[in-house]
């Protein structure tokens, strides 16, 4: 069983990028758990002083990195660049190391030419702490606000196909990565 944790960079209830997480969790395969992190507005603004305190936020989320065998982001963009809450999460994996060597992809659901701040800041910063990029696995599944349900999921075909692959492609990253 692979265990691949959801990371929202979103904080909005109605995130589409939230919708698209758990729709991945939704349709996830046989042998893939997934597991949500819920923890983002939780986090204390980072400070390299308090990094090795045990601020209850900071040690759920380095629980919940050190039990998945892989991660999974959406995130929006936020004036070009990532959201501030999720660059503060990174932030708070680099003096501990809980990214590196860990096998990590991103979806993102903007439509194309938007979005790619946000991605190419969270390619940068993943690198920087030494994840484990599947680039195979990173995706554009644009969700249109109207894409998502009543239910909170996603219900395009086509988004679930490109999903499911996703996760797929980075189950078998993660399995590649340990054995």
């Amino acid at each position: 069983m692979t265990v691949v944790l959801l990371i929202s960079g979103s904080t909005r209830a109605a995130s589409t990028n939230s919708a698209a997480l758990r729709t991945v969790s939704a349709i996830a395969p046989d042998g893939v758990e997934t597991v949500w992190y819920d923890g983002l507005a939780d986090l204390p603004a980072f400070a390299p002083d308090d990094d090795g305190t045990a601020h209850p936020a900071v040690v759920a989320l380095r629980e919940q990195l050190s039990r998945a065998d892989a991660v999974l982001f959406s995130t929006p963009e936020y004036a070009g660049t990532l959201p501030g809450s999720l660059k503060n999460l990174l932030d708070w994996t680099v003096g501990a190391g809980d990214l590196y060597g860990k096998p990590v992809a991103w979806i993102t659901v903007a439509p194309v030419g938007r979005g790619d701040g946000a991605t190419a800041t969270l390619r940068s910063v993943l690198g920087y702490v030494g994840a484990d990029i599947d680039p195979d696995a990173c995706r554009r599944l644009p969700v249109p606000r109207e894409g998502v349900g009543p239910d909170g999921l996603v219900a395009d075909p086509e988004f679930r196909s490109g999903a499911t692959a996703v996760l797929r492609g980075l189950a078998r990253h993660a399995a590649t990565a340990t054995s």
